[in-house]
């Protein structure tokens, strides 16, 4: 498959109390169109903020990224990104806040409100089109985001732990949602998350990385499509990805812990 986008060399360091902090080393990736990948890994380890360098929102250290062999310096039309928190606008209903990316395009009136019924029947938010985000829940205003990136139809989708806030139940029907609302569109994902079991309903791949910010293991998730959040934890082949994931992890925290 082509890959849609590419890392070479990439690392980012902060600077913090006059100390220099690295949080990326030397990352080199591709991720081929129409994938779903899911970063995994512990706090600080760099995931979001590969991410962020992805979408043009922070700038590389070092190293180059590209989207679509263009080099990327600022976000980009065709990408869509989910953050953890909530953006929503309070002031907006959740049918003008999911339109909102279409006014800032100067989308017709038309298209907008066919666009926003159309991806709220499609999220489950069909019937709240007036409410405002304080009246719905948590896992109706991760809807409401969802539909709002998906608003202008991007081809790329970068999601930054979208579902970590909820309970379990919620998040496996928001998992289940989203892995049918990717299913057969060719979009590509890009899913950062600290769950492993997530990462493994999710991915066609899981890239663990480690504390240091390197990459540690790059696995494909085998399991057949489509998949049930609920059952698919169940298959024996869940549990085999589940433990050298988690090995992983283990084995690259004890090689920092040896660094200290």
């Amino acid at each position: 498959m082509t890959a849609i986008i590419r890392a070479e060399q990439v690392s980012k360091s902060f600077v913090h109390a006059n100390q220099e902090i690295p949080v990326l080393r030397d990352i080199s990736v591709q991720f081929a169109q129409g994938s779903f990948v899911v970063l995994v890994g512990p706090s600080g380890c760099g995931k979001s903020t590969l991410l962020n360098i992805i979408a043009g929102l922070l700038p590389a250290s070092s190293g180059k990224t590209y989207y679509q062999d263009s080099q990327i310096s600022k976000p980009r039309l065709e990408v869509g990104y989910l953050t953890q928190k909530e953006t929503l606008m309070p002031w907006r209903t959740i049918e003008r806040n999911i339109a909102m990316p279409l006014e800032i395009r100067e989308i017709s009136k038309a298209v907008r409100q066919q666009t926003t019924r159309e991806l709220m029947e499609r999220v489950g938010l069909k019937g709240f089109e007036k409410h405002y985000p304080h009246e719905l829940s948590g896992g109706m205003l991760r809807r409401a985001s969802l539909a709002r990136m998906l608003s202008t139809d991007p081809e790329t989708l970068l999601l930054d732990e979208p579902f970590g806030a909820l309970d379990a139940q919620l998040r496996m029907e928001l998992q289940n949602e989203l892995l049918h609302l990717w299913s057969g569109t060719g979009k590509t994902v890009l899913f950062v998350t600290h769950d492993i079991e997530e990462a493994i309903v999710l991915g066609d791949r899981v890239i663990v990385l480690g504390i240091g910010g390197r990459i540690v293991l790059d696995e494909p998730i085998t399991l057949p499509r489509p998949r049930d959040a609920t059952q698919i934890r169940f298959q024996p082949a869940f549990s085999q990805f589940h433990q050298r994931l988690w090995n992983a992890l283990v084995e690259a925290r004890a090689k920092q812990e040896v660094h200290l």
